[in-house]
């Protein structure tokens, strides 16, 4: 069994590619889509269905909702819980994140 100490000096593999409507952004192993996000300067990426405030990350636990975006065309995906994968298209999300 590995020690915390061990995990400490862990390194993550290399980085992969993943697209936020359509502009490239780079993302590592493990990384969640806010994380990368948030790597990349992008701090909001969805609005209301009400007024079209902006959102982002609030919880950052999945509590909250806020942070929700389309990945790989599937809507109301919580980007502070998915994990990426090289080539994953994640699109911001407007409203319910459905054609209206």
């Amino acid at each position: 069994m590995r020690s915390p100490r061990d995990l400490a000096d862990a390194r993550p593999g290399p980085a992969f590619t993943v697209t936020l409507d359509g502009r490239e952004i780079e993302a590592l192993p493990g990384q969640t889509v806010a994380a990368a996000l948030w790597t990349a300067g992008i701090t909001s990426w969805r609005t209301t269905r009400g007024a079209g405030r902006p959102r982002g990350v609030f919880c950052g636990i999945g509590v909250c909702f806020d942070c929700l975006v389309t990945v790989n065309d599937r809507p109301n995906q919580r980007a502070c819980l998915v994990p990426l994968n090289p080539g994953d298209a994640i699109r911001t999300q407007e409203g319910t994140g459905h054609d209206e």
